[in-house]
């Protein structure tokens, strides 16, 4: 173990680019250094899978993609070289990064997570500002998935948070859920908020969540009914993925709409009983933001969970709309949002199903030109 002790519990001391004067956290810094050696307050994790975010993965299988086909060596040879570069895995494009699963193998003297060696572990913050250094060019990879086996190692530091790989559930389905843990939590206190006036008049809300069949559009729609919804409303860009999510029970409606167009989100959510009192944005294109404003009624609230979104257009648009619309950045990080986000998928079992679907061989996301898909 080193002796250094100069360390900074958010990871400053890790970031070997930018340096000095513009010194910046460990998400937006360009390299981070992912030495095994640790800091008193860190902790050092045995890499067993990373999970790619759904942005991330779409805009690298859509690089590497002809006719719809995706080539997975490319892919995974670009995710090496990130990795390899920047001692994160930051997508360079869309900025963001996933999470991983693995094992403790030390734990500095100082550390203050709570975290034992030979705890199986999920980390709670993302990829892009997590170090790691992978050793075994993620050769049992087919570049295909969002979940990637590798071996390697990962720090964490003094502030970063991370859960026990629960023991009743496969540590695969685990993964997906606390990827998307933040999504139910931020919903359910929102949902609660509209229904017990605290966000103005009280209301059985109306909530939309767009990307309904995705892992945090299926968590936020058990959530926002959990939390006293009056009318739970999913929007999906196809009759697949409607006929998938209607037998669930999870929402009151199912309605088709590309979520990139103002004029037939607005539509497909008026036929539904909207506009929304929340809506909740869960898909991995840009160009929903104006969509989602239209979408909802004034006095109403936006949750964007999308690492697609421009948060600039989304300002201006609903400036440039006049809505009175609050609109909130999900920001991953809810208290206790693992444990609930854990037990919707143990207590519903139309939830689990559809995230146990996605643990099927061979299940990649379609490339479908312009096509939205439910994020994460």
């Amino acid at each position: 173990m080193s002796t250094r002790s100069a360390s900074s519990p958010v990871g400053l001391h890790r970031v070997l680019d930018p340096t000095g004067d513009a010194v910046t956290l460990p998400q937006a810094a360009r390299r981070l250094d992912a030495r095994p050696e640790l800091w008193p307050d860190e902790v050092r994790i045995d890499v067993e899978t990373l999970n790619l975010d759904a942005a991330s993965f779409r805009q690298l299988a859509e690089k590497h993609s002809s006719g719809g086909v995706v080539d997975g060596d490319a892919v995974r040879t670009e995710v090496r070289a990130i990795i390899a570069e920047r001692g994160k895995m930051q997508n360079p494009v869309t900025g963001s990064g996933g999470m991983l699963i693995g094992t403790v193998a030390e734990v500095g003297p100082e550390s203050r997570t709570g975290l034992e060696v030979g705890d199986r572990v999920a980390t709670l913050v993302s990829l892009s500002l997590t170090p790691l250094a992978i050793t075994d060019g993620l050769e049992r990879w087919d570049g295909r998935s969002e979940q990637v086996p590798a071996k390697g190692h990962a720090i964490l530091f003094g502030r970063t948070i991370a859960a026990r790989i629960p023991a009743d559930m496969d540590p695969r389905l685990a993964l997906m859920v606390m990827d998307v843990c933040g999504a139910p939590a931020l919903v359910a206190r929102v949902v609660h908020d509209h229904a017990s006036g605290r966000a103005g008049t009280p209301t059985d809300p109306t909530v939309v969540v767009l990307g309904g069949a995705g892992k945090s559009g299926s968590l936020s729609l058990a959530a926002a009914r959990q939390a006293g919804a009056g009318r739970v409303v999913a929007v999906v860009p196809t009759e697949d993925e409607r006929d998938l999510l209607l037998p669930t029970g999870l929402a009151d409606d199912v309605v088709i709409a590309d979520a990139r167009s103002p004029l037939g989100l607005r539509a497909a959510v008026e036929s539904a009983g909207g506009p929304a009192d929340v809506t909740v944005v869960c898909v991995d294109v840009p160009g929903c933001e104006q969509p989602a404003i239209l979408a909802t009624a004034d006095g109403g609230t936006i949750i964007f969970f999308s690492m697609a979104t421009n948060f600039a257009a989304a300002a201006l648009g609903a400036e440039g709309l006049a809505s009175d619309v609050r609109m909130l950045i999900g920001n991953g990080y809810v208290p206790g949002h693992a444990d609930l986000a854990l037990d919707l998928v143990r207590s519903n079992p139309s939830v689990r199903a559809l995230f146990e679907r996605r643990l099927e061989p061979a299940r990649v996301a379609s490339l479908a030109e312009g096509t939205p898909r439910a994020s994460a």
